[in-house]
């Protein structure tokens, strides 16, 4: 028998006209094959509440050295999704394990409330014709209080809701003394962090391009932006060089080639490459269709003139010359729109950004609608004209196309530029082009005034940041890298939205000066009325001269009405969570999935570097995503979603954490109903190995112990191979790094235990004396494996270790989850007895396979009906052989290999072994003599 289940026909059955049964050491436990775990797992909870589990933890954790993980708060505005649970799953086990290697693990959950998602959801309800206000509310008409109260309500409704699932997956924390950033204290502390970027003038307000949603009419962050296929429309246009060192390229014009042809109005320059070899061609022909005009001079970068002609429908032409960007210096060109209200210069530029991977190699600079463009006219003092509004309509200052809609502009632009006589050609492009992953839909670069947090002045966020990185312990070790990169490329930190469900940016501006108010009174006074009422007070009548105090008067201050991005909120976290409760600051451990290199753990970085001068983790884990069984994403439309709830319906959480810590969770994962019946068989493996174990172990006592030198070889063989495990989980506790430890715990339970340890202690745990020393040893060694397997499935399997420790251990106040792993002493630790056991084990494989050579001929039914020629240079006693072989006799020879044959003599009626000496007991004749001295003695 290969695994832990019963055998068919049990020892000692009814045989002649004498049953053995009653003498036969069965296993018994009420501990059942079934785990039945979506019934009794939430039986469990209640359990553990009434125990209050997470408080006497707490009580028996004073002076312990402390383990933080800091939890990065999911977003109130739904149900549980499966990657919610594998990262809520992966904490737990974290600290549970922390936990359990002698630390106190305390764990603050904490939710993620303001922000865009939840206005939207309610915004959504306002246009719903079939919502409560059937459609006929605009989110404009409310007043603000109200609509944050409805946001609110909103939020608290799916905390709640979330809370009870994270609870119901098995994950231990403070749940009761959740955070979330829309509390009062959080609120206060969110904004008193703000206030300590304005005093040490990090924060300022600039006039510079950010993703903007038309659709939300706010600006995004980058960690806010997904990328789809977008298929946008193209233009070639005409810039006419006026000016330019050399004669020839005087009445020339400069092809520019964009996939935004909404940006023309706002151009105000062109860059070329100083080192890009241009050519200025001469058109003799073009094709049919064509908008070029034969006689006319036409400068392209030589590389990609090929191209140029297909997509010009260029037909003959000469390349007058060849010249260097570098000669283009000084050059002035006119606006394509010339003669149309864009009666300016537009200069010619070095930029070196500018590449000749597509297009002509010439690249229009509209500064108000692109980083790039941006900084170069920065350099270059070039207007940043706001030629666009916040939902996406051009103003008055794009001549021409004032109240037209950026996404539906480029047939009125193509229309101005052919009129103009600027119009070179037009297409379609399909590319990734980034979305809101809110709205899904496409976002554009505009210069808006927004609040910034400087990377680089005398605070030197960026430098601080990069040093923290260094020093910054990453699993796996290439997000150090990842999230590196990030920092030192990225531009100074947006952190104004123009939304109204968040953490205002509390700040007044002189309108004298245009200088925010830098006035520790008035921070002050902000953050005591925001700890009481919350950022509510903020929008309270009379709040600006509430807080601007006495001697100051409203009307020479602007009131800051923009709300901190969401990621500035989660970053300070750090703050209200750990600061503000007394809690060890740095948090150890970060934990979130891969994304979060540019989203929390990225802002957690920057805010408390910005206020603390180092970050706010010692060390940073990410996991990856997941998939489905074919590796691909999960959407409702594919039908491939597995919901968290479902699994627990079906299989009970155990299964699902189970499926957690058997992968590579810093890969991406894969789950699927196939995946999850293996996760099962696995589970009913463990769970067998616990039920043998209980089965005999009934009765056990200490008396029985034998001590570790007077074990045999086998079993001393089995603790040193659970010294081995102890050490990986050890190591993986204090790494972080738990990929295949328990995996290796399974394969350890299926074949070190299962089909080798215990297939061959049955017959002495069944059929020796009860006082027997090998049985005795037999069971020293059961009762530190089911320890030791109790504590280590414990973080994992937590309601299936509760039910196997408790099945032994019965006490109402009683709990695995209050112990530590077992300490094994280090005597226990034997690599030589390994060594040779390794052997060993190699040599039995041998013997087994002529045994199942027998079997599969029918000449023997089991190996206890087989006797064995063993080579003498083996080593060990025949006795040895018998056991570990598991046949009824065993002879050493001398020869190279193995031989079996069938086993002479007759079948105990007790054991089951087939032995010459049976049938020679006059009072017990179907016995062995073992089996006879054991009845005897009972």
């Amino acid at each position: 028998m290969n695994d832990t289940e019963a055998p068919a026909r049990a020892p000692g059955a009814q045989s002649g006209t004498q049953d053995y049964r009653g003498t036969v050491f069965l296993p018994q436990t009420a501990f059942p094959m079934k785990g039945d775990l979506p019934k009794r797992e939430p039986d469990w909870l209640k359990r553990w509440e009434g125990l209050g589990l997470w408080s006497r933890l707490r009580q028996q954790s004073e002076g312990r050295p402390s383990f933080i993980l800091h939890d990065g708060p999911p977003y109130a505005n739904g149900p549980l999704h499966i990657g919610h649970a594998l990262n809520k799953i992966l904490k737990d086990v974290i600290n549970r394990a922390a936990q359990m290697s002698g630390h106190d693990a305390d764990y603050i959950p904490g939710w993620d409330c303001h922000g865009l998602p939840i206005e939207w959801k309610v915004e959504e309800e306002y246009r719903d014709p079939k919502g409560k206000y059937q459609g006929g509310r605009k989110k404009d008409d409310v007043p603000v209080l109200e609509f944050r109260a409805e946001c609110r309500a909103y939020a608290a409704r799916w905390l709640d809701v979330q809370r009870e699932e994270f609870k119901r997956l098995g994950v231990a924390g403070d749940w009761a003394g959740r955070y979330a950033t829309m509390d009062f204290p959080s609120e206060a502390t969110i904004v008193g962090e703000i206030g300590k970027f304005l005093m040490n003038g990090s924060l300022y307000r600039g006039l510079r391009p950010v993703m903007w949603s038309p659709v939300e009419k706010t600006a995004l962050a980058e960690a806010e932006i997904e990328y789809h296929d977008h298929v946008s429309p193209t233009l070639w246009a005409r810039f006419r060089v006026v000016k330019a060192a050399a004669e020839d390229l005087a009445g020339a014009s400069v092809v520019i080639w964009t996939t935004t042809p909404w940006t023309i109005p706002g151009n105000r320059a062109v860059a070329y490459g100083a080192e890009i070899d241009y050519a200025l061609v001469h058109v003799a022909g073009v094709a049919e269709g064509s908008y070029l005009v034969p006689g006319e001079r036409l400068l392209v970068a030589l590389p990609l003139l090929p191209q140029f002609e297909k997509d010009a429908k260029l037909g003959a032409h000469t390349v007058v010359r060849i010249l260097k960007g570098e000669e283009l210096k000084g050059a002035v060109t006119a606006h394509p729109l010339r003669g149309a209200g864009y009666d300016f210069d537009v200069p010619l530029l070095a930029g070196d950004f500018v590449t000749t991977e597509a297009g002509t190699g010439f690249v229009h600079i509209a500064p108000s609608h692109g980083e790039d463009d941006f900084n170069l006219g920065r350099e270059y003092g070039l207007p940043v004209p706001e030629t666009v509004n916040d939902d996406g309509t051009f103003t008055l200052q794009a001549p021409g196309f004032t109240g037209l809609h950026v996404f539906k502009a480029h047939d009125a632009v193509y229309a101005a530029c052919e009129a103009a006589g600027t119009l070179v050609a037009k297409g379609k492009l399909t590319h990734s082009y980034p979305h809101s992953w809110r709205s899904k839909k496409p976002v554009i670069f505009r210069a808006t005034p927004q609040w910034f947090i400087a990377m680089d002045d005398a605070n030197a966020i960026r430098e601080k940041a990069l040093a923290a990185i260094d020093a910054t312990q990453f699993v796996p070790d290439q997000g150090r890298n990842r999230i590196g990169s990030m920092v030192a490329a990225r531009p100074d930190w947006c952190i104004s939205r123009q939304r109204a469900w968040g953490v205002p940016i509390a700040v007044f501006v002189d309108r004298s000066t245009g200088q925010p108010l830098r006035d520790t009174a008035v921070m002050d006074r902000i953050v005591d009325a925001f700890r009481t009422e919350g950022a509510d007070a903020w929008y309270q009548p009379g709040a600006a001269a509430r807080f601007l105090g006495e001697g100051r008067d409203p009307a020479d201050y602007e009131q800051v009405m923009d709300i901190v991005d969401v990621w500035f909120e989660s970053g300070s976290t750090h703050a209200f969570v750990l600061r503000d409760r007394g809690m060890p600051f740095p948090a150890d451990l970060y934990l979130e999935g891969s994304d979060q290199h540019r989203g929390w753990f990225h802002s957690s970085l920057l805010e408390s570097v910005g206020t603390n001068g180092v970050a706010p983790f010692k060390a940073v884990l990410t996991h990856g995503f997941v998939l489905d069984e074919s590796g691909r994403k999960m959407s409702k439309s594919l039908g491939n979603v597995t919901a968290p709830q479902e699994v627990m319906q079906q299989y009970g959480a155990d299964i699902l954490r189970l499926w957690v810590m058997n992968s590579d969770t810093a890969e991406d994962l894969r789950i699927g109903k196939e995946i999850l019946k293996q996760q099962a068989e696995l589970y009913r493996r463990l769970r067998n190995t616990l039920r043998w174990l209980l089965g005999n172990l009934a009765g056990f006592e200490e008396a029985e112990r034998v001590p570790h030198a007077e074990l045999p070889e086998l079993e001393r063989w089995v603790l040193h191979r659970l010294t081995e495990l102890d050490a990986k989980l050890r190591k993986a506790a204090k790494d972080y790094d738990w990929t295949g430890v328990y995996p290796e715990i399974h394969a350890f339970c299926s074949t070190d235990l299962s089909a080798f340890y215990f297939d061959i202690r049955k017959d002495s745990l069944y059929c020796d004396a009860a006082d027997s020393h090998r049985r005795r040893s037999a069971r020293t060694v059961l009762d530190v494996l089911h320890r030791c397997l109790c504590a280590w499935l414990a973080p994992v399997l937590v309601f299936t270790a509760e039910e196997a420790w408790l099945a032994r251990f019965p006490d109402e106040k009683d709990s695995i989850h209050l112990h530590e792993f077992p300490a094994l002493p280090g005597e226990w630790r034997d690599e030589a007895l390994a060594e040779r056991w390794a052997a060993l084990r190699a040599r039995r494989a041998e013997a087994t396979g002529l045994l199942e050579e027998l079997r599969r001929s029918g000449e023997i039914g089991s190996s206890l009906q087989a006797s064995v020629a063993v080579p003498e240079a083996a080593g060990f006693d025949a006795g040895f052989w018998e056991e570990i072989l598991i046949v009824s006799r065993a002879e050493l020879v001398p020869a190279e290999g193995f031989t079996a044959t069938k086993a002479p003599g007759a079948k105990c009626d007790r054991c089951w072994r087939v032995l010459e000496e049976v049938g020679q007991s006059a009072a017990h004749p179907t016995l062995c003599r073992r089996c006879e001295a054991v009845v005897a003695g009972q």
